[in-house]
Formats: C-alpha cells, structure tokens, sequence
C-alpha cells in the first residue's frame, strides 16, 4: 500500500476534498489508459473483417473477427471484474491489456502462416484489452458522487476519441513500415497497437495509486453506518434495464459496424476510405460522451437513454435507405455511435446507482459479460443477414431491438 492508500484510509484524513483530488487523478490516469487502449482497439477494427476474409478465403466468415473479439471480451469480464473487486482496478486493468498484447502477437503470426484458427484465437485474447477498457469507465464511477457520476464516466469515455480515431487512420503508415520490417501483409498496424498495449500497462500499474475501488471500499468500512445511511438502496428490475439497454446498444452498433468495411469493398471503396469511416463512427461513439454525461446527469439516466434510442433510428434508415452512396453510410455509423455513446453513457451509470456496494462489482462484469455475447452473437449473425438481405436489411433490423428498449424503459423510472 502506497503512502496515500494509507493517507485516505485513515477516518480523520479522509476529507472530501481529499478523495475529490483521488477522484479528479484517477479520472485523468484512466482517461490517458483509454487513449492507449482506443489507439490499439481502432486498428483492430479496422482490419479484422479485411484479415478474416482474407485468410479463410470466404467473405461470409469477416464478421468472425469482431465476434471473437467481442467473445475473448464477454470470457474475461467476470473474472477481470471479481478479481477487482479482490485486488483492485489496477492489477485487473494491466492483465487485460497484457493478455490483449498476447492476442496481437497471435494474430501477426496467424496472418504469417494464414492459419484461420490462429487468427480466431488471437482474436479472442484481443477481447481482453476490450474488457479492460470497458472496466475503466465503471472504474471512474468508484468514487464519483451522483452529482458527478455520469460525467465522470463519460470523460473516461470520451478520451478513447483519441486513440480509437487515430488507430484507423494508421493502417496506411502502417501497412508501409510493417512492409519495410517483412511483416505479413495487413498487420503492420499492429506494430502500434503493440506499442500501445505496452503503455497502458506500465500507466496502470504505477499511476493508478490509490486503487479507486480499493479505496472506495475502505472509505466504506471507515465510515460504517454513517456510509450506509447515503447508499442507494439496490433496485435490481432498475439494474437489469441498463444491463439490457447497454447490451442492446452493443448489439446493433457492433452488426452494423462489423459488416460497413465489407459493404464498402464491394463498392469498390479502398482500404483508407474504409478506414476514415470506421475513424468518424468511433468518434461518434466517444466524442460526444461527456454531453450525455451532463444529460444523464441533468435529465435523468432513461431519458438520455431514450435520446440514443431516436439517434439509433435516425442511423439505421439512413444506412439502410442511403446504402448505395458511402457518404450516406458514413453518416448513418456516425449517428450510429453516437446512440451506442448514449446508451452506454447513461444506462452505465443508472446500472452502478441502481447497485447496492455489496452487488456493483458483480453486477459491472455482467453487464459488460451480456454485452460482448450480444455483440458477437450480432456479429455472427451480422455476415448471414448481409449474404441473405443485404446491408440495407441488416440495418433495419436493428430496429426491433430499439423497439424492446424503448418499450421497457418505464420499469427503470418506477
């Protein structure tokens, strides 16, 4: 334990003020991690259907690339969650990053030895940057007040802009130094991811003092009854709609998202088009969080839900209805993330003060555990629609599942 674990978990010591500087550090050392993790997770995307398609030879089987992904995530988010909730944040954010640094050096090698199971493989342990990076915006929420919670959240959100812009935007530079070093084709990106991955660790591990969730948990058995005084009590039917809210969100902006690079292929767009659209849709899903943060702190956490859901329809018919011209598309997955930034946004922070202490950290790992199932089920699922109706077909159907959320969102006010 650091000097100032021990500072903060002493009674007397443990001002406002004091956990407020806690706070405000931890939410710029997860931001700067989110930075890292966007600048590795955006080059992901941006090749993995590419990748997959390419070495299995079949079209039909690109969606494996982000469901893997989303699966290696759904796999890891429990244990990355209980072992925060045993070890703190900070031990639990560095092994996700690190077991994703793993997953990149697989994928490098699968696409050397076109070896399809390897990639699939390699995919999966990427998943657990992805769990990671979703851990960190409830990591923000350990010692936020509802004041500040939804804000808090959303800046380690928004700070994933950055890097998850910039990673799309490097396949070109990429391709030409991985070119320059021998690397097999389409994974000179990965260099910077790896690069990345390596950062995030090292930030964790030595800035991320005092563990925020460790001394959440102190502040809570210092304080003793007076703390349980000012807990919410747990509404678990609250719970389970931001849960089914944040999975939905998931579900369609990851079915969507997955199949827009081959939609575009076959338009006869190149990789660098492919890649600024995939840029401008992940700045649609974090540029604009901190103004749902305020939303969702101001209106109220269902009706900054209810914001994603119209920003999610207004996307859905334009990719559908606009398929054939990429400047159509293009808008449609911006609209597309900023309903996805939304959703999460407010249906992350109604889940943490819809939770009793005892049930936060179990309830966090299965809202991102459900989410990433859904995101790659939809993945899977994503590749047959597009062969059987086409990429304007596929958007549609994400409608029905706004429709579920929309129906169901007066059980989260009662």
């Amino acid at each position: 334990m650091s000097a100032s674990d021990a500072v903060l978990t002493a009674p007397e010591d443990a001002t406002p003020e004091a956990v407020r500087r806690v706070r405000v550090r931890t939410v710029w050392v997860l931001s700067l991690g989110q930075v890292l993790g966007g600048l590795a997770f955006g080059a992901t995307i941006s090749l993995g259907a590419v990748l997959a398609a390419d070495i299995s030879g079949d079209e039909s089987l690109s969606g494996l690339a982000t469901a893997f992904i989303t699966l290696g995530a759904a796999a890891l988010a429990v244990p990355l969650a209980a072992a925060a909730r045993r070890r703190g944040r900070r031990p639990s954010l560095a092994s996700g990053m690190a077991i994703a640094l793993v997953g990149v050096i697989g994928v490098v090698a699968a696409a050397g030895f076109r070896s399809f199971p390897l990639l699939l493989a390699g995919f999966a342990l990427i998943g657990a940057g992805q769990a990671a990076n979703l851990q960190s915006r409830f990591a923000a929420t350990d010692l936020a007040t509802d004041a500040s919670r939804a804000r808090d959240l959303s800046v380690v959100v928004w700070a994933t802009t950055i890097g998850a812009v910039l990673g799309p935007n490097l396949v070109g530079p990429g391709e030409v130094l991985g070119d320059a070093i021998g690397m097999p084709p389409l994974t000179g990106p990965y260099l910077f991811t790896v690069v990345a991955q390596l950062l995030g660790i090292a930030l964790y591990l030595i800035a991320l003092r005092p563990d925020p969730l460790l001394l959440a948990q102190q502040l809570v058995r210092v304080a003793g009854a007076a703390a349980q005084r000012i807990v919410r009590p747990d509404r678990p039917v609250a719970a389970r709609y931001a849960i089914l809210t944040v999975a939905a969100a998931h579900g369609v902006m990851v079915s969507v998202m997955a199949m827009t690079p081959i939609h575009l292929v076959h338009h006869g767009e190149t990789l660098n088009i492919v890649g600024l659209t995939i840029s401008l849709h992940v700045a649609g899903m974090y540029a604009l969080s901190p103004v749902f943060g305020i939303l969702a702190d101001r209106l109220g956490r269902v009706t900054t839900i209810l914001i994603g859901q119209v920003l999610f329809i207004a996307a859905l018919l334009t990719a559908s209805f606009g398929q054939a011209s990429t400047a159509a598309v293009t808008v449609g997955l911006i609209l597309l993330g900023l309903g996805w930034s939304a959703s999460t946004v407010a249906g992350s922070a109604l889940l943490t003060e819809a939770s009793s202490e005892e049930n936060r950290t179990r309830r966090q790992g299965r809202n991102d555990l459900t989410m990433n199932l859904v995101g790659a089920t939809g993945a899977i699922l994503a590749g047959i629609v597009l062969g059987w109706i086409g990429y304007g077909g596929l958007a549609l159907c994400g409608l029905a599942i706004v429709a579920v959320v929309v129906v169901l969102s007066p059980l989260a006010r009662r």
